[in-house]
């Protein structure tokens, strides 16, 4: 059995076992988890433990310095979310990360409610 299907057969019975009744882990401790580890590079590394943004880079252009920033993500509204996690376009650097439709939903809630 290839990595990536052991990967993905360990991540789904993992789901399974958190959105069970007798679950170990609550909504917002599940999707935080997503959050800080969807698949290989968390969320929080460009959007911030609060997901308001953070600077990803600053570089020089033209002699002036400008900042690469990662947008605030927690006044979007859901249909944009999704379709922006979905997207197939190459994108300038958010990488794709082939989430399901509940593990999006899962950033979602975790988005709109992160304990500050």
């Amino acid at each position: 059995m290839g990595d990536f299907l052991r990967i993905f057969l360990i991540f789904n019975i993992f789901l399974y076992l958190c959105f069970s009744k007798d679950s170990f882990l609550t909504k917002y401790e599940y999707a935080k988890m997503l959050y800080e580890n969807p698949r290989g590079v968390g969320c929080h590394l460009c959007h911030g433990r609060d997901a308001k943004g953070l600077v990803i880079a600053r570089y020089k252009q033209k002699g002036k310095i400008k900042e690469l920033r990662a947008p605030d993500i927690t006044k979007i509204d859901f249909k944009k979310f999704y379709k922006k996690l979905r997207s197939k376009k190459v994108r300038n650097v958010m990488p794709s990360y082939f989430l399901t439709r509940s593990e999006i939903k899962a950033l979602y809630f975790y988005i709109k409610n992160i304990k500050r």
